[in-house]
């Protein structure tokens, strides 16, 4: 999914929150963070540090989250952000995480259509 605009994936778009999905665009804080959380656990981890909940944080805090930061088996660098923002047709905005929340992401993914002007039509 890139950039969540609505060519690409119209039930997660957003105007004013933007999320990294290349590699240039996370947080160096973060990354540190990341880097080391995973030294400090080595093979002990359960689960990506960039994967942990934290209801403390804001929608922007959450939507600058990422899973994954790190090249893929093919060589090619990839960034998965740990929640998707989803804006409803009555502007209401959620972060989705992206594994506890995986059914309800498919269920607004499901919801959420393009017609043929590109605008997103809701079913």
């Amino acid at each position: 999914m890139s950039n969540l605009d609505s060519a690409s994936n119209p039930a997660m778009e957003t105007s004013d929150i933007k999320q990294p999905m290349q590699p240039d665009q996370v947080d160096p804080a973060q990354k540190q963070w990341i880097k080391d959380e995973m030294q400090k656990g080595g093979k002990s981890l359960t689960l990506n540090p960039g994967d942990r909940i934290d209801e403390s944080k804001t929608l922007e805090e959450k939507a600058k989250q990422v899973a994954v930061d790190a090249p893929d088996i093919t060589g090619d660098h990839i960034v998965v952000p740990t929640y998707f923002i989803v804006q409803y047709p009555d502007g209401h905005k959620e972060a989705l995480h992206h594994i506890k929340d995986a059914e309800k992401i498919s269920d607004v993914i499901r919801m959420a259509r393009m017609d043929e002007n590109g605008d997103r039509v809701w079913w």
